[in-house]
């Protein structure tokens, strides 16, 4: 049997009379930028999230960018960060005019360690950005712990952790900000790039509208110089349709988790997800530790099971960073991590007989 990554297309199918009616609207009222379907998304998506202001822009990219200038970010700021993410959330970093700086990772979570927080602050440190990975909650007890100690802002980079809770609070609702990616493939995805910003900083909330708007709530009103991030009317009615859905579809990745759980937790050398004391995991990505990752992946290629890896080089490491000439020892979770993380399918509408074909191939590799 084959088994996809994801299947995109299947949740389409599965709502595909909601998506069809939103995006026909949409093209009714030529309603393409800004207007009442967007207005519509932020406010839902803000109490889905239980945060007090929803500031959409177009894509979750852009969105740590507006949240880091938001806060005024500059020159010579220090912002510490995972080592083990998407390089978004280390290069919106730089592109604010700050300098990143990576800490290891927890060897269980894959999420930042807090203890590696403390070492790496100096003077210059301005804020920290944890990032939710996988769909797993960072320590945001510890973390805002040092935050308030040390005087700093925290924005969470939440793309993977849609409705993901910490101690029963979600995600997004902790520190300064939350930043959202509604990539395709996301927990809650667009048909195209769409991102959000949340806080319940009123003041924040406005300041990174503004930026968004090219530098004003209204045409022709540019109190600031902004840019150009708007989230688009279809993709807002789509996103909008979908939002209902995110819970039922949490609760099947949820379950999806528990078969593999169930399934691969005995087999020797496969290390399943581990989840923390306290944390909900929604499972955006099912990621196993294997010492022979590469030979697993190629095994279950060939036998038509797709994989993917989340992600091959930790970010100190990558071409872009050489620059800060950091080494392995310095990182040596996320140094491990990179060479033995692999991405098993998971999407909400997988099945257990596809489940079961991917456990038994990972059983017959021994």
């Amino acid at each position: 049997m084959a088994v996809p990554y994801a299947d995109l297309h299947l949740q389409y199918e599965s709502i595909k009379s909601e998506i069809d009616a939103a995006i026909a609207a949409v093209i009714r009222d030529s309603s393409f930028i800004r207007g009442p379907y967007v207005d519509a998304f932020e406010r839902a998506f803000a109490d889905a999230v239980d945060a007090s202001h929803c500031v959409s822009c177009a894509n979750g990219t852009d969105a740590l960018y507006i949240a880091m200038a938001a806060l005024k970010v500059k020159p010579g700021d220090e912002v510490i960060t995972t080592a083990h993410s998407w390089i978004s959330t280390s290069a919106m970093i730089t592109h604010s005019n700050a300098t990143v700086v990576f800490c290891d990772t927890d060897a269980q979570t894959f999420t930042i360690d807090p203890a590696a927080i403390e070492d790496a602050l100096t003077p210059r440190t301005v804020g920290i950005v944890p990032v939710h990975l996988y769909g797993q909650p960072a320590d945001m007890g510890a973390i805002m712990a040092i935050a308030r100690k040390h005087g700093l802002w925290v924005i969470e980079d939440c793309a993977q952790a849609h409705l993901a809770r910490y101690e029963g609070q979600q995600v997004g609702t902790f520190g300064d900000a939350g930043t959202y990616s509604f990539y395709p493939g996301k927990n809650l995805g667009a048909m195209g790039d769409a991102g959000a910003i949340v806080t319940s900083r009123s003041d924040l909330a406005e300041r990174m509208a503004m930026l968004a708007r090219h530098g004003g709530l209204l045409k022709h009103q540019h109190r600031i110089e902004g840019i150009n991030s708007r989230l688009d009317g279809l993709q807002a009615a789509i996103l909008s349709a979908k939002l209902p859905h995110l819970p039922r579809w949490t609760r099947a990745r949820q379950a999806a988790a528990a078969i593999y759980d169930t399934g691969l937790s005995q087999i020797e050398e496969v290390v399943v997800p581990q989840i923390a004391p306290g944390r909900t995991h929604v499972y955006h990505l099912y990621t196993i530790q294997h010492p022979q990752r590469d030979e697993l992946a190629a095994h279950l290629k060939g036998n038509g099971v797709q994989t993917a890896i989340n992600y091959p080089i930790a970010l100190p490491f990558v071409e872009a960073y050489r620059r800060l000439e950091l080494r392995p020892e310095q990182f040596p979770n996320a140094y491990l991590h990179q060479s033995r993380i692999l991405s098993l399918p998971m999407f909400a509408e997988i099945t257990a007989q596809q489940q079961k074909t991917v456990v038994d191939l990972i059983r017959a590799f021994g």
